[in-house]
């Protein structure tokens, strides 16, 4: 849900003026089940990036079931975020935003995690809502829109949550955004959930598809607020999509033994590849998964989970094709470190949660329901918001 109260005085990050010319910025998206740094300078109406650092550090280990961060997954997440400090001391950074998302938003110790990581990183970490994280990742992914066509759906597979967004695009006009939902699924939270492997007495593909329909009972009020079926039947709406299962299953497609970020953002993905793929992947156990190239052992009790996530998204909104993006929350926060516009949404904890607002009317005709049957209580996690555009 997105925390609407406003932030307090005085949490605002980002600067009232926007870059120098040729000045050094730093953005770090910290998740539930990674560490990411972009360093970059200034240039233009643009940025060039210098340095990068990723690395998996598993922070959303089991906050799903205990709801607290545990001391291993801290341990490994402040050793990467020492690396990251050294790498913008190093590289001169003069402007910086670090942002963590929702492993810190759901685990009660988030905020003495974020005291810690200054003390012994010096990184001032900011929790930030899902509406934030669901703008910066859309901000960072929106140069791949192609302006062929007025509506968009784009997503943000993580670790602990999945974003979602219905975008409006116009000629002459930056892409707005309409309509976001945050579903409480990633790849970390719903491999939790199911398990790594299917149950013995239980077939593989059969274990996958369970899967699948969780996922599918979480979009359907989406979907069905969006109302884009009719839009996507008269070939109106194009489809991003930007994570690690994602840019995974582009490399595999295209055979790469190793990743390249060159071939695989802006590439396409048609939604055959992703059911072929998807399927192959689910009917291999861990060990025969991590010998696949791009997904290795880092990846492989995790994939199935994001191809779940995945598959449901290709096909409660049947458009054909998704373009993939390598790119995400890190470039949305220098976009906005260029520019000088002002931090919003920030976390605030321990508030009690406020309702959603009613639904307004659906910037299209409303499309008949998707076939999947929509749990009414889940209707309150739709979230209209066109005031975070």
């Amino acid at each position: 849900m997105l925390d609407q109260h406003p932030p307090a005085a005085g949490t605002a990050r980002l600067p009232a003026r926007p870059a120098r010319p040729g000045q050094i910025m730093a953005a770090l998206d910290l998740g539930t089940n990674n560490c990411r740094l972009l360093i970059a300078r200034q240039s233009g109406s643009g940025f060039q990036v210098i340095d990068a650092f990723s690395r998996i550090v598993r922070l959303g280990e089991g906050v799903s079931q205990s709801g607290l961060l545990t001391p291993e997954a801290m341990d490994r997440t402040v050793d990467a975020l020492k690396v990251c400090a050294s790498k913008m001391q190093r590289r001169g950074v003069s402007l910086a935003r670090a942002v963590a998302t929702e492993a810190c938003r759901r685990a009660a110790n988030g905020a003495g995690f974020v005291d810690r990581v200054k003390d012994e990183a010096g990184i001032d970490l900011e929790i930030i809502t899902s509406g934030e994280e669901a703008r910066l990742a859309f901000s960072g992914c929106m140069p791949l829109l192609t302006a062929d066509f007025p509506h968009a759906i784009v997503f943000d597979i993580g670790g602990g949550s999945t974003e979602l967004g219905w975008l409006s695009l116009k000629p002459g006009q930056a892409p707005r955004i309409v309509a976001w939902h945050s579903m409480p699924l990633g790849v970390v939270t719903l491999t939790e959930e199911f398990g790594i492997e299917a149950p013995a007495d239980m077939n593989r593909l059969d274990f996958y598809e369970a899967m699948v329909d969780k996922v599918s009972d979480h979009l359907a009020p989406f979907a069905q607020a969006i109302g884009a079926h009719r839009l996507i039947a008269s070939r109106q709406v194009q489809i991003l999509g930007t994570s690690g299962t994602v840019t995974t299953l582009a490399g595999i497609k295209q055979g790469l033994q190793r990743y390249d970020r060159a071939l695989v953002d802006g590439s396409y993905l048609n939604y055959g590849d992703v059911e072929k793929i998807s399927n192959r992947l689910a009917g291999q156990n861990c060990a025969e998964r991590s010998q696949v190239p791009c997904v290795g052992l880092d990846r492989c009790d995790l994939v199935v989970s994001g191809c779940a996530i995945l598959t449901a998204i290709c096909r409660q909104w049947p458009v054909g094709q998704l373009r993939v993006a390598d790119r995400g929350v890190r470039e949305g926060i220098l976009m906005s470190l260029m520019t000088g516009e002002p931090a919003r949404h920030h976390y605030r904890p321990h508030l009690a949660p406020v309702a959603a607002a009613p639904v307004p009317a659906a910037p299209v005709p409303a499309a008949p329901a998707p076939a999947a049957a929509v749990p009414p209580a889940s209707v309150a996690t739709v979230e209209i918001a066109s005031e975070i555009a």
